[in-house]
């Protein structure tokens, strides 16, 4: 019997304000790109019901006009995260949790091959850094 694909579950996802402006106002936070992702991450420590890592994912509007390619963009980071974010996961302490924010910065779409290639090399880069 195969062992059950990783999930992507709610708690998973940054949905605190707080931890939003943490991440990008207070000027803790690192940043690395791997066009046409950019992410900016930063590691505290762990609240208890939480984790090892909370992301967010940014497709603006000023690169997809239409709602429908901004959630096709969504969907394909959010599969690269759920099946390699064990990469991320193996790294971390049990008293520390990552922030990741992934944001898009281009204006046309990819394969969703070539966005997982990109998402694991961000969250390699993460785990290291």
């Amino acid at each position: 019997m195969a062992a059950a694909a990783p999930t992507f579950r709610k708690r998973e996802r940054m949905t605190s304000n707080l931890l939003m402006e943490a991440l990008f106002e207070n000027g803790n936070s690192q940043s690395v790109t791997a066009f046409p992702l950019r992410a900016v991450y930063q590691t505290i420590e762990r609240h208890r019901d939480h984790d090892p890592a909370q992301i967010l994912i940014s497709v603006p509007k000023k690169r997809f006009k239409h709602a429908v390619d901004r959630n096709r963009v969504k969907r394909q980071i959010r599969e690269a995260y759920r099946q390699h974010k064990q990469l991320l996961w193996e790294k971390m302490t049990e008293g520390e949790e990552v922030l990741v924010g992934f944001i898009w910065l281009s204006d046309r779409h990819y394969p969703s091959k070539e966005v997982e290639r990109r998402v694991v090399k961000i969250l390699q880069s993460v785990s290291k850094g």
